[in-house]
This record gives C-alpha cells, sequence and structure tokens, in this order.
C-alpha cells in the first residue's frame, strides 16, 4: 500500500499545476524540490519590498483566455507591458524592430520609408535560397544595419559562438512591424501578478506536503517504495542516467545589485548588444511592478557555458542534441509509472503560458477530463484563495 498517489518532482508551474489538480480529484500528493524554495525559476526575493526574479526576467503573456482566466484566478495581474531597449555602441534602440527601431537607425519616419530601405538591403542577400547559419538567416531577414547593430553581437554573446557557426533554425523568423508600437509580445492577455509569483505557486499547492531542499536521486528507494507514480520535471538524460548521453544547454549568471536610488535605468529590461560588455542585460525589477520604493534592485545577466551543477536554461535543439533527445523521448514513452513534464523533461524552452498548456494537457489525457473548461467563463473579480 502506498503513502502517496503521486510523487510531483519539482515546484515549478509544471509540478504545481499537477499536483493542485490531482489533489483536487482526491488523490494524495508529494512534491518535493532540490532547492530550498518554491516556484522553480518563477521563484521571486523579496529585497526592501521589491520583487527580484531570481532566474531571470518572467513577464506573463498569452493568447489562451482560459490559461489567462487560470493564472488570474489565484491573483489579479497589473497592466506592465513589455517594451525593452538596446544599447549599441553607446545609441538606444527600441524592441521589437518596429517604426522607432527604423527610426533610430536611419531616421525614417514613414512605413514606407522603412520598407524601401529594408528591401534595398535585403535584396544584396537573395541569392541566399538556404540559409546555412544564423548569420546568413539574419541578413536574408533584415539586411545588415539591423543585424550588426542589434543581431550580431548580442546572440554570439549569448550562445558564446559566432553567428556563422550557430544553426539557422536560432532565428526562424524575426517580427518586424512597420507601426511605432514597442510592445514586444503580440498576445493579447500580459502582465505581472499583483501579489506576486511566489504567491501563485503557494496557492496551487496550498494543502499538499511540500519536501524543499530534497533531492530524488538520493533517494530514489525510498520514494518508490512510498509513492505509486511519478510526475517528473527534471533533466530527462539524468533520470536515465545520461545512457545516451547529456543533453546540451546554455546558463546563466545572476548579478544582484541593491541602489540607493529610486531609478537606474528607467525600464525593466535593457539590453547590451556589445559583445565588450560580459553581460547582455540589465533588469531593474521595481518598473514590473511599477514600484516606487526609494531603494532599487537591478540585476545583471552573465551568459555562460552550461556543465554539470549550474542552470540549465536554454536547451541546444540543433541536429545532435535533437537526435539525443528522441531517444530519452522513448524510453520515457515506456516508463508506464512516470510523467515527464515541464522544460527540463520535454528539452523545450517554454514561456510560463505553454509550461500551463503542457500541464493541462497531461492532466487532459491522464484524467480523462478538461480541466481548462472551469475557465471558459471565470471572472477574475473573485480569486481563489
Amino acid at each position: 500500500m502506498y503513502t502517496y498517489d503521486y510523487l510531483i518532482i519539482g515546484t515549478g508551474l509544471y509540478g504545481a499545476t499537477f499536483a493542485h489538480f490531482a489533489t483536487k480529484e482526491g488523490k494524495k500528493c508529494l512534491i518535493i524540490d532540490k532547492r530550498n524554495h518554491k516556484g522553480g525559476n518563477i521563484f521571486c526575493k523579496n529585497i526592501e519590498g521589491i520583487n527580484v526574479h531570481k532566474y531571470g526576467a518572467h513577464i506573463f503573456h498569452t493568447n489562451d483566455q482560459r490559461i489567462w482566466n487560470f493564472v488570474n484566478s489565484f491573483s489579479s495581474f497589473n497592466r506592465y507591458t513589455n517594451s525593452p531597449l538596446a544599447i549599441s555602441k553607446g545609441k538606444l534602440y527600441n524592441l521589437p524592430f518596429n517604426m522607432n527601431t527604423f527610426h533610430q537607425l536611419w531616421g525614417v519616419i514613414t512605413p514606407q520609408e522603412a520598407i524601401e530601405k529594408l528591401m534595398s538591403q535585403t535584396s544584396d542577400y537573395e541569392h541566399i535560397k538556404t540559409p546555412k547559419n544564423l548569420e546568413e538567416q539574419a541578413l536574408k531577414l533584415v539586411g545588415k544595419d539591423v543585424y550588426e547593430t542589434l543581431i550580431k553581437e548580442y546572440t554570439e554573446k549569448q550562445w558564446g559562438k559566432k553567428g556563422s557557426e550557430l544553426p539557422a533554425f536560432i532565428i526562424k523568423r524575426l517580427p518586424i512591424r512597420y507601426t511605432y508600437d514597442n510592445n514586444y509580445f503580440s498576445d493579447k492577455y500580459q502582465g505581472i501578478p499583483n501579489e506576486g509569483y511566489n504567491q501563485i505557486i503557494n496557492k496551487l499547492l496550498k494543502g499538499i506536503e511540500v519536501q524543499l531542499n530534497t533531492d530524488y536521486f538520493k533517494n530514489i528507494d525510498h520514494f518508490s517504495n512510498n509513492c505509486a507514480k511519478i510526475v517528473f520535471t527534471g533533466a530527462i538524460d539524468e533520470y536515465f542516467n545520461y545512457k545516451f548521453g547529456k543533453l546540451e544547454y546554455r546558463s546563466l549568471v545572476f548579478e544582484n545589485k541593491l541602489l540607493e536610488q529610486e531609478n537606474f535605468q528607467g525600464n525593466a529590461v535593457v539590453n547590451y548588444i556589445d559583445k565588450v560588455i560580459p553581460y547582455t542585460r540589465i533588469i531593474e525589477h521595481k518598473h514590473f511592478e511599477f514600484g516606487t520604493q526609494k531603494q532599487s534592485v537591478i540585476t545583471y545577466e552573465y551568459p555562460t557555458e552550461w556543465s554539470e551543477g549550474k542552470e540549465p536554461y536554454y536547451p541546444v535543439n540543433d541536429t545532435k542534441n535533437t537526435s539525443i533527445y528522441k531517444k530519452y523521448e522513448t524510453l520515457a514513452h515506456n516508463e508506464v509509472n512516470t510523467i515527464f513534464g515541464g522544460r527540463l523533461a520535454e528539452y523545450k524552452y517554454y514561456d510560463m503560458h505553454q509550461v500551463i498548456a503542457s500541464a493541462f494537457n497531461t492532466l487532459k489525457n491522464h484524467f480523462h477530463k478538461d480541466f481548462l473548461k472551469d475557465y471558459e467563463n471565470y471572472s477574475s473579480n473573485s480569486n481563489i484563495q
């Protein structure tokens, strides 16, 4: 007789969502995490009243009304709109590429002027039918000025390789807008939870047993004897003891600074393009929530090569790694009592709404019930407590 119906490994959005609804279905769940906090990568640390996104900027956005209703059932959201800035060679540019960017680059004012300028640049690369690398792909899409000013050095810094050595699929497309619109996302819904991401996780896991500082791999026999089924959100290659080799990632290092000033950069996200600057961006967290604190917290974000012991952030979905993952995926399908889900278990770079969608899809298949239907006509005026 098992003590728990489900052991959920990982307290991030996938694990917390699964645990929440499995518990509502009358299942007894235990959720564990090797970190010392809940929430996975959406965890925020409160510093001087400022919610600091410990693992990089997290801005919720989605086109799926039911998922938006779902997250709003745990916290209302503010009106934050992601409008990052980029600094290249001492000049400031708006992102994503829009009429503001083109005016800053070339002084053009009308959409027709911008179109003609871009076409004059991309025409030099019409002979490239099938781009062999990221550099050729970007030049074909946006031409030399945009690529060399706003893409090349930033991308090479982020991935640790030259653009000519990176696969073309990294830039499948580059959104170009011929309007003066700095909203990075085109999704219908966007914002930051007013109560913070931690409160969403806390409410999802209310009444569920949680064990932190707990490594599944150091207690496999104990958990196997006490839990009927497993929901695994960790690295799939680690689960199978790296049978087919290790999957590759890019990692990040974050350096926080508490500043004795109200406003450091006037924007939540500023990208630093130049390769001579070791960090890719600076985050000023208070701007996510329109904070009025007397102090400010900023985070320098440094890209780095991933190795065991570092946090894996960006899967390297090239041909080699995709082939390795497919082998692990086949093994996962044959695991009768283990469910694999989330960005590490599925080896995908997921946004938050995609993690939730993946969890709901698993829940639907597992319990033969569409839990999202409960949020079709939900009103955000009455949050679940």
